[in-house]
């Protein structure tokens, strides 16, 4: 039964074209190891390289799950490049040019003045339709980021804005989740179409790949992936377009401001000295490429107790101030620690919608008012919808 079945993936994995080099996905070896099990779960590596089209994950497991006597599909996503690296001979040459391409800012100004001529970095193409680009980052993982951007993204809708949010964190995509939301996108004349939740367009990585799969990917798979998410996705008109990046400053974040005009930067952190000082960094890295900082927001700034409302600040004090102050550019905002905001993200309802009224949920309206007096609704108003 299993040998049958493996013949019916194979078939079917023949049928999947890939127009880059005119073959099926077999032949241009995108494909490896291919196991099945008796009880019908299926599981394979797909290679992805720079030039393919990322959609191409979704059309293998899609189809795959048509196949009869298939109960479960899992598809590894790798990088392409990585074993032909891996088994390539020692040169006694300096590094190959697909790595220096690959890396078009190593070092922000660091690198000798020869390298920095030899590359140029790519030219950022201009997206009008989708408003105001403003990165939501942090100089380290779990201060809150992701669900900060979720929360300023439904506040902003519910202040009448038409708004994007553009999952950016390969290494975590957690928006998903976040917002309630994780299907598959459907396309529509070659468009990917985004997902909805709370009046919020939405787009993640996480849509594509395997809940539990590593992103071990390469700085020209992500400079591809966010690339297609800004102009492969049928956004429409917006007023803002917000991206969640991951933490700290590397390829993704690298790769956005090389791949299109951001209008400004929101650092996230949290009270402790250690979690500034990483957050100053990220910061000093936007502005390093000509992307000014809107502002710094606090997260879990203090404790509000429920039966004599002191407010305690049990994650220290002043590192989002003192971060401000460093960077010359306002404390945004100040949001407390509330045990709803873990639960409504985890259950997909966050907590300007789950519990409006809260402190927090007060904090990141107010946040939301704030940055739209930073960046007004213009560039989509000239483009009507």
């Amino acid at each position: 039964m299993t040998a049958n079945l493996q013949e019916r993936v194979t078939d079917a994995l023949s049928r999947i074209r890939n127009n880059r080099v005119g073959a099926n996905v077999l032949e241009a070896e995108m494909i490896r190891d291919i196991a099945t099990t008796t009880d019908g779960k299926v599981r394979l590596s797909l290679f992805l390289s720079a030039d393919d089209d990322a959609t191409v994950v979704r059309e293998v497991r899609q189809t795959l799950q048509q196949v009869p006597g298939v109960t479960d599909v899992r598809v590894d996503v790798k990088d392409a490049a990585a074993p032909r690296a891996a088994s390539a001979p020692p040169k006694p040459t300096p590094a190959p040019a697909r790595s220096a391409a690959s890396r078009t800012l190593p070092v922000m100004g660091q690198e000798p003045q020869s390298q920095r001529a030899a590359v140029p970095a790519p030219t950022p193409i201009a997206y009008p339709h989708l408003g105001n680009i403003v990165a939501i980052s942090s100089g380290k993982g779990g201060v809150g980021k992701s669900t900060v951007a979720a929360n300023l993204a439904i506040a902003l809708a519910n202040q009448g804005a038409r708004v994007g949010l553009m999952d950016a964190d390969i290494y975590g995509p957690n928006i998903p989740r976040m917002m309630g939301v994780n299907a598959p996108p459907p396309v529509e004349n070659e468009k990917i179409i985004p997902l909805q939740a709370y009046g919020v367009k939405i787009m993640s990585l996480g849509f594509m790949i395997e809940r539990d799969q590593p992103a071990i990917w390469r700085g020209p798979i992500i400079m591809k992936i966010i690339t297609q998410f800004l102009r492969d996705v049928q956004w429409g008109e917006l007023d803002y377009f917000l991206v969640d990046m991951p933490p700290g400053t590397g390829d993704a974040q690298l790769s956005l401001v090389q791949a299109t005009m951001v209008h400004g930067a929101v650092i996230v952190t949290t009270p402790q000295e250690v979690a500034s000082g990483d957050a100053l960094r990220g910061a000093k890295m936007f502005q390093r490429v000509a992307v000014p900082v809107l502002g710094v927001v606090e997260n879990m700034s203090y404790f509000i107790c429920p039966h004599c409302e002191h407010k305690h600040r049990i994650f220290g004090e002043g590192g989002g101030k003192n971060l401000a102050d460093e960077l010359d550019v306002p404390l945004l905002a100040e949001i407390p620690f509330f045990s709803g905001v873990l639960s409504g993200g985890d259950r997909g309802e966050p907590i300007v919608v789950s519990e409006p009224e809260a402190p927090a949920a007060q904090a990141l309206l107010d946040l939301a008012g704030r940055l739209a007096g930073l960046l007004p609704r213009r560039e989509a108003v000239a483009h009507g919808s």
